[in-house]
């Protein structure tokens, strides 16, 4: 599969966890603030402002030529942000053209309802295409330590989204989608022998019981090719460690570089701070020029992305900020 390169990709963060108005951006980074302002605000107020959550949805545009395809990717933990959200982003839902699921949790998938309803609305009816892949639709939970279980919230069923105005596709292999645009990854092979995944998770089985589920391997990425600059990954959670991330994407790219990461890294909880000096560090292998550590990354991952590869080039993500990768 050849991805096609692009001329430019345009990244929306319509849902993220942190809200940041005043830090100062790279030139390629627009604020929230003028963002509000340019869809319409009429003063500063909270009224006007997006609101942040714990999960992830961007909106990410990629044009070649004269076509320009947009996918969302994921969609936050409920209706409320994405509603709000692209309200006061002023966001013409009805030029999203397919919806990505990068994994079965509740804070990537729980607000695609709604996406998928707004759109339909702004498109004045017609379906929006979902990839997705058939391990995402299980009954999921984190056992404590008691051995007591906390269910996760539901995602979606198929039947829910095609009820929404979604058409649903499931493929667990890796795809081109959106006239070779974007790239969608299969299951991400795990090599590193410290990235174990979100430790005590569960799964429930065909058969009734509960069984561990450790390593998510239903989570993907999405890769878009820069003209000139090399690959963009957007990884949502990085369950499956951002290292191995951007190991399979070197592989199935080579030999186009990695140009940078965006999205959440995985690095937050006890278990995954204690691997923070050794991600960090072989995370110079790859050589990338941007780093937008988003959602799950926490904030000491971050600091030592900033320590390790300066300002100039770690960009945390925000709700409401706008992104843009050039040839």
């Amino acid at each position: 599969m050849e991805l096609k390169p692009v001329d430019a990709c345009d990244v929306l963060v319509l849902v993220d966890n942190v809200s940041d108005i005043l830090s100062t951006v790279p030139d390629n980074v627009t604020a929230e603030i003028p963002n509000v302002l340019r869809a319409g605000a009429q003063e500063l107020s909270g009224r006007c402002l997006c609101c942040a959550q714990w999960g992830l949805s961007l909106i990410v545009s990629a044009r070649s030529g004269d076509t320009q395809r947009t996918m969302l990717f994921d969609s936050g933990p409920e209706d409320y942000g994405v509603d709000r959200n692209s309200n006061r982003l002023g966001v013409d839902l009805a030029v999203i053209d397919a919806a990505v699921f990068s994994h079965g949790h509740w804070d990537h998938v729980g607000g695609m309802i709604a996406a998928l309803r707004l759109i339909s609305d702004a498109k004045s009816g017609g379906t929006t295409p979902i990839y997705a892949n058939r391990g995402m639709f299980v009954d999921r939970a984190m056992q404590r330590a008691d051995g007591s279980l906390l269910p996760f919230a539901k995602v979606p069923s198929t039947e829910e989204l095609e009820a929404a105005g979604g058409q649903v596709s499931l493929n667990d292999n890796p795809q081109l989608l959106l006239d070779d645009l974007f790239y969608l990854s299969g299951e991400i092979p795990r090599v590193t022998s410290y990235e174990k995944g979100l430790l005590g998770q569960v799964r429930l089985a065909a058969d009734g019981s509960w069984q561990p589920d450790e390593l998510i391997l239903d989570e993907r990425f999405v890769a878009v090719h820069v003209r000139d600059r090399g690959i963009v990954v957007f990884t949502a959670c990085s369950h499956a460690g951002v290292v191995n991330v951007l190991h399979h994407a070197r592989e199935v790219f080579d030999p186009v570089p990695l140009y940078g990461v965006m999205g959440g890294f995985h690095l937050s909880g006890p278990y995954c701070e204690s691997i923070i000096p050794q991600t960090v560090e072989d995370l110079r292998q790859f050589d990338l020029q941007i780093f937008v550590p988003g959602h799950c990354t926490g904030w000491r991952a971050t600091h030592k992305l900033v320590e390790a590869f300066g300002e100039s080039r770690v960009v945390p993500s925000a709700v409401g900020r706008r992104h843009m990768f050039t040839a």
